[in-house]
């Protein structure tokens, strides 16, 4: 069995992930379900995903929309209290540097958009269909592998802009000294944030249940740190009815 919760994972909050998960974990226990002991926070995020004893994890929008909706099982969304979202969704940050003079997002038409992963909602997805109605999508693009190092690249000039899960920008200008030479351009449209899943047949009941509870029982310095509010109920269907970019 395994459990991760690794999509916010970060050297300032791994203590309070600790925490978090000890408080879920002895709610299971509590009901008589194993859980493991540790998070594998290092993991491969599609073998924990896909593992058949997953006992929690959290995904991605698309990648539970793409390959995932039919093979695990959905347990709520954390709200993270996002700015200008429902409970339980979130959006993504267009950032650029502070120093380049382009206001408009048309006008960077050309230029080079950094990417975590073509399977990200807020990375990819999200701004693929914020760009497409406006008549173009980036030709130039960079991979990078996460959401910081995207961050990292339009500091440094090897990417001119990138989309950041709002979430995970918000951790940056909090731990991350460089994000005060970015600036947000523009916002996405609200979608549903990164669900919990666990393994097909798990009961879906307690371990929301003990979720919940856990979220209660946070410290309120490991509330702050973890930046949760609660557990809430977003349908499958809300996941699904948003359209994937082209491969």
């Amino acid at each position: 069995m395994i459990a991760s919760l690794m999509m916010y994972a970060r050297p300032q909050l791994a203590d309070a992930h600790v925490r978090y998960w000890r408080l879920i974990r002895a709610e299971l226990q509590a009901k008589g379900i194993n859980a493991p002991e540790a998070l594998s926070q290092e993991a491969d995020a599609f073998s924990v995903w896909k593992h058949p004893d997953l006992v929690l994890s959290q995904t991605c929008g698309m990648p539970y929309r793409t390959s995932l909706h039919d093979r695990v099982e959905l347990v709520g969304t954390p709200d993270f209290g996002v700015e200008g979202c429902p409970a339980g969704y979130y959006r993504s940050a267009i950032v650029v540097r502070v120093s380049d003079p382009r206001r408009s997002a048309t006008a960077y038409g050309d230029a080079v958009f950094a990417y975590n992963q073509s399977c990200s909602q807020s990375g990819f997805a999200a701004p693929f269909y914020h760009f497409k109605p406006r008549g173009f999508w980036f030709e130039n693009r960079l991979l990078t592998g996460g959401h910081l190092e995207s961050a990292r690249a339009v500091v440094q000039g090897r990417a001119d802009i990138a989309a950041l899960d709002a979430v995970a920008w918000r951790l940056m200008q909090q731990y991350e000294g460089f994000a005060n030479d970015l600036r947000v351009l523009e916002w996405t449209a609200p979608t549903p944030g990164l669900p919990y899943i666990a393994a097909k047949g798990r009961d879906v009941r307690v371990l929301s249940k003990a979720i919940a509870v856990a979220i209660d029982r946070l410290t309120g310095p490991d509330r702050h740190l973890l930046g949760i509010r609660r557990l809430v109920a977003i349908p499958k269907a809300d996941y699904l009815k948003f359209s994937n970019p082209p491969a």
